[in-house]
Formats: structure tokens, C-alpha cells, sequence
């Protein structure tokens, strides 16, 4: 990963197809500079399933979100839920979640 000289921020390959050339870009300044070498490498990031499951137990304990106490969970029959909105995976528009109070049972639900 290589930084700006100029800013400190993030440079980004990009081509120069008529001189057939590889820079490294500033997308905050208007500072280039020719790469070294000219292999990109490209990271993907995969989460897995269990990675998100922790995230959606943790927000039980969230202070900050709605918590409703007109539900019931269908795992262990706690009375109280947080919910939150996100687009589902795969789905448009955005879907309603609930997560179990519980903090032994962090069932999550969908609205």
C-alpha cells in the first residue's frame, strides 16, 4: 500500500493506456507517481457466517438501539427485543431485525 506525499492519504492504481504506463493516483490531491512495479494485487474480504452472528448477539447489549417490549422470543420467551433496520442479503429495500434480550439466548429474528 502506498500513501501520497503530499496528503498522507491512500494512492490507487490507475492506467495511463496511452503512454502504457501504471501510476499511483492521490483521489484527494492531483499528485501521481509512476509504480515501481506493475503488479496489483487485489484483497477481497470474505466474512464468515459465524462472524456475523457475533455481531448481531452484541448489539443486544447496545444501549443506543429501540429496544420493544411487545415481543416475544420464540427461543426462550424473553419479552424484550432491540431492532434495528438493514437491507437483508440478496434482498432490496430495507428489512426489520430483532435480537433477543436475553443475553444466554441472542435469538434474532426478522420482521
Amino acid at each position: 500500500m502506498k500513501f501520497c506525499r503530499e496528503c498522507n492519504n491512500i494512492l490507487y492504481p490507475k492506467g495511463e493506456k496511452d503512454r502504457r504506463v501504471l501510476l499511483y493516483a492521490c483521489r484527494n490531491c492531483e499528485h501521481q507517481e509512476v509504480a515501481d512495479n506493475n503488479c496489483v494485487y487485489r484483497n477481497e474480504v470474505h466474512h464468515a457466517a459465524v462472524e456475523r452472528t457475533q455481531v448481531l448477539q452484541d448489539v443486544a447489549a447496545d444501549p443506543t438501539l429501540p429496544r420493544n417490549k411487545d415481543v416475544r422470543c420464540a427461543a426462550c420467551s424473553h419479552d424484550e427485543a432491540v431492532f434495528f433496520q438493514a437491507t437483508a442479503r440478496g434482498e432490496e429495500g430495507m428489512t426489520l431485525f430483532f435480537v433477543c434480550c436475553n443475553l444466554s439466548c441472542g435469538n434474532r429474528w426478522r420482521d
